[in-house]
């Protein structure tokens, strides 16, 4: 074989061997990281060169010259979409170019409990999306967007149904409450409804009624006849005189005690001083709670008070005269245990 022969067969076999080579680096593993998995976060606006930072502050790519080179082929520079996206210890590098480049983002699960304020909310949001607090509440507080969903600044955490909720992480604030409120929308079928009209309430003012049972207890099976009391009050033109409507009222929710001073605090929200329902719920509610409003057995309750114990369970009276002797069981009770508790 001359030595031209050689010379081809050996360029042709670093070829191959580049070849060989290059597409193992694009197609094999080209994480750098050892977790299972790991996520980036590519900003509304973002270019290559803030992609690319994300990128290596993360430590995504082990050959970050071979990334590049091949999203500038693949056009990705002009392609940028922005998201959360969600990469596998060992993708390849081709992989995670083609999912950037056609914006499969990974959802993020925002599991709504108990909140109290919209406040509360906008806090939750802004900690797992990329609009901002500023940019929910004004929307929050904004009357005519509001009003699209015949909702004002009282009744707007009705559409707050909790769950988890998978929404994508560059969603703007409206988008994310349309997602909460079409969830509502599912929540109140025709059966809930149905339940609502037979109380003589709207599904806000059920949510507004099971957000004050949410507050009063924990214990499912005291939900139904809180509810009852509540109800019959409503019923029969009592003031609801809700503890913790006052705590809502003053925005102190670490009040551990209503004391006889708190029950005359100025607000639309405190049931001892106006009669009927808040104008709005106090905290979220979970679904549970306000079944328990709409399924509440039928019964002559008026009052309740808690147990002389720890277990959280209520005593409930349908006469005044019956729940002082309650309330003097449990002020007893409590009494005792407070001064047992000084002397350890």
């Amino acid at each position: 074989m001359n030595l031209k022969k050689k010379i081809i067969l050996a360029i042709l076999l670093i070829l191959v061997i580049a070849t060989a080579s290059f597409t193992w680096l694009l197609l094999g593993s080209g994480t750098n990281f050892s977790e299972d998995k790991k996520a980036i976060y590519i900003k509304t606006g973002s270019d290559f060169n803030n992609v690319m930072e994300e990128i290596d502050r993360q430590q995504i790519i082990k050959y970050p010259g071979i990334f590049s080179f091949v999203a500038k082929k693949l056009n990705y520079p002009k392609n940028i979409k922005p998201g959360k996206y969600v990469f596998k210890k060992g993708e390849s590098i081709y992989s995670i170019i083609k999912t950037l480049r056609n914006g499969n983002q990974t959802p993020v699960s925002l599991v709504i409990n108990k909140l109290r304020t919209k406040e509360d909310l906008a806090e939750k949001i802004a900690a797992n999306f990329e609009c901002d607090s500023t940019e929910i509440i004004q929307f929050l507080y904004n009357k005519d967007s509001l009003a699209k969903y015949n909702l004002d600044t009282n009744t707007v955490m009705t559409a707050i149904i909790p769950n988890t909720y998978n929404i994508l992480w560059n969603s703007s604030a409206p988008k994310i409450f349309k997602k909460l409120w079409n969830e509502q929308e599912k929540f109140w079928n025709k059966e809930r409804k149905q339940k609502a009209a037979a109380l003589n309430l709207t599904p806000k003012q059920v949510y507004t009624l099971a957000s004050i049972i949410e507050e009063e207890t924990n214990k499912e099976e005291d939900k139904g006849k809180i509810a009852s009391v509540y109800l019959n009050r409503l019923e029969t033109g009592m003031e609801l005189g809700a503890d913790p409507t006052v705590k809502y009222a003053m925005r102190d929710f670490g009040l551990k005690r209503i004391m006889n001073k708190h029950l005359s605090y100025p607000s639309v929200y405190n049931t001892y001083q106006h009669l009927g329902l808040p104008p709005g719920p106090i905290c979220t509610p979970s679904p549970k709670t306000i079944d328990a409003a709409l399924n509440a057995p039928s019964t002559n309750y008026l009052y309740f008070v808690a147990q002389p114990n720890l277990t959280g369970y209520s005593n409930f009276a349908s006469t005044y005269q019956q729940h002082l002797l309650y309330a003097k069981e449990y002020q007893k009770w409590i009494s005792e245990y407070l001064k047992a508790k000084e002397t350890k």
